[in-house]
């Protein structure tokens, strides 16, 4: 079964609590939703490898450690996940970006695809779909899934909000996918919305509410 990480970094949590406050202008949370995923980019990103490089310094040899020549790739499901995509390309500014295109069926909660855009080579990268809410997980679900069919075969997930449905749907359809939220919620509405949540993530990032 994959693993959950729950980040309870105080500045993650911080910036969340200012995240969720239905007042947050615009401006201001598409601001904190990038800060968010940057932080939670530095979490998630710690164990990738490293390898030893001898630096010459202006005094002396120093003895480093850079990443072993991944690739990795960041992925948003659109809309709302091209929220996240500044954050982690400022900390992997080598990172390639592919595009998912998925919208959730009003009245089935099912996603569809509309545009699949890739890097060349993502069949050889390490893959971070990106998406500020896991709901019921049919999109995020589907997304992987499109990856693995394009060859893909290291893939994380990052959220910034989940709901425990989301998770365990994730879990059930892709139990080598780990995810990463800042925070796992109580439960989803009616509607398929996360509670307490902080409404729809892609309308109050763009401002189309």
């Amino acid at each position: 079964m994959s693993t959950v990480h729950v980040f309870e970094h105080p500045l993650i949590q911080h910036k969340l609590s200012i995240l969720r406050d239905k007042t947050t202008s615009v401006k201001e949370f598409r601001e904190l939703v990038g800060e968010i995923a940057m932080l939670m980019c530095f979490e998630a990103t710690r164990d990738l490898p490293l390898e030893d490089v001898a630096v010459e310094t202006p005094v002396a040899t120093a003895h480093c450690r850079r990443l072993a020549g991944k690739k990795l790739a960041v992925v948003p499901i659109l809309r709302a996940g091209l929220g996240m995509v500044d954050g982690m390309v400022a900390m992997i500014p080598s990172a390639k970006v592919g595009h998912i295109g998925l919208y959730r069926d009003p009245s089935t909660l099912e996603p569809v695809k509309y545009y699949f855009k890739m890097p060349p080579d993502i069949e050889e990268r390490e893959v971070i779909v990106v998406d500020p809410m896991l709901a019921t997980g049919g999109s995020a679900i589907a997304a992987v899934q499109f990856l693995k069919d394009a060859g893909v075969r290291h893939i994380r997930c990052m959220h910034i909000i989940a709901a425990p449905e989301g998770v365990q749907a994730m879990q059930k359809a892709h139990p080598d996918v780990d995810i990463f939220v800042a925070a796992l919620d109580e439960r989803l509405n009616d509607h398929g919305y996360i509670v307490p949540g902080l409404g729809d993530a892609g309308d109050r990032i763009f401002g189309t509410k």
